[in-house]
């Protein structure tokens, strides 16, 4: 069935591409580029209420206008359209990029695409018009209460094609701290299903969302399960990473060593 990866080539002759997603990451090969600076995001602290829709192989959450990403490195803006998850069976793994060969329980993908495009149709013929932040869950003893509203939902919506609303949601609630987004991967890559369009620019953070065990099984009894597509081949691309966190660490070493060079005795000559 063209429901599986193994056979989406035929469904798409770009799924077979050179520069296809998902990846693994592997962090001792990345290269720094200084000017992957913090995001500035636009809206994403706005509630909203959204329709989130069981497609059959995800579930999506469809986007309000006015929600936005800038900078980044990124040359323009890039307006949200929607939000999807990929998950595995019973909370085991099920995110599509992997770091050093860990796969993680489940993803995130918020996707933006350039401001002058109406769809994402219209975006994906333009090799950067996507923009996809990727955010990886992990496994926490509590239970994230701002992912409440949206674990209670899932289970409105076993069926394919059912859908339900959600109410007083912010994108803000369902991702990290903003303190927490100065450090992320960037690479060049595709749409993780057909027609696997080469143009996506990805943005994969390395702060994970904590969800407990209960939560990360809501799938269960769902016919959605195992929701990803297995990494891809890196070819010729490179990954590169912000030096955001660095660049915190090293001011505050920079303020102590002066602090401490203040604090010593001063001797004049002569």
């Amino acid at each position: 069935q063209t429901s599986s990866p193994d056979v989406w080539q035929v469904v798409s002759q770009q799924c077979s591409g050179r520069f296809q997603s998902p990846i693994n990451i592997v962090t001792r090969k990345m290269l720094p580029d200084e000017q992957l600076t913090p995001f500035h995001l636009v809206g994403y602290q706005k509630t909203f209420h959204g329709r989130l829709t069981n497609n059959g192989h995800t579930v999506q959450l469809d986007l309000p206008l006015g929600i936005m990403i800038k900078v980044g490195r990124l040359a323009e803006n890039y307006k949200a359209v929607q939000v999807h998850f990929h998950w595995g069976q019973n909370g085991g793994p099920g995110s599509e990029h992997t770091i050093d060969g860990e796969q993680f329980p489940m993803e995130m993908h918020i996707v933006h695409i350039k401001e002058e495009y109406d769809s994402l149709s219209q975006a994906v013929k333009d090799q950067t018009g996507v923009a996809v932040l990727g955010f990886l869950f992990q496994e926490s003893e509590t239970t994230n209460k701002k992912y409440t509203p949206l674990v209670d939902a899932l289970t409105r919506i076993i069926e394919p094609s059912s859908n339900t609303t959600l109410t007083d949601i912010s994108l803000e609630m369902l991702i990290p701290p903003k303190e927490d987004l100065a450090k992320y991967f960037r690479y060049h890559g595709s749409l993780t299903t057909p027609d696997c369009a080469e143009a996506v620019v990805w943005t994969l953070f390395e702060s994970t969302i904590p969800l407990s065990r209960n939560q990360l099984r809501f799938s269960d009894g769902t016919q959605m399960v195992q929701t990803y597509r297995p990494v891809q081949p890196l070819n010729a691309r490179q990954v590169y990473y912000s030096k955001g966190q660095i660049l915190v660490v090293s001011w505050v070493l920079l303020i102590m060593s002066v602090l401490l060079s203040s604090a010593l005795p001063q001797y004049s000559e002569g």
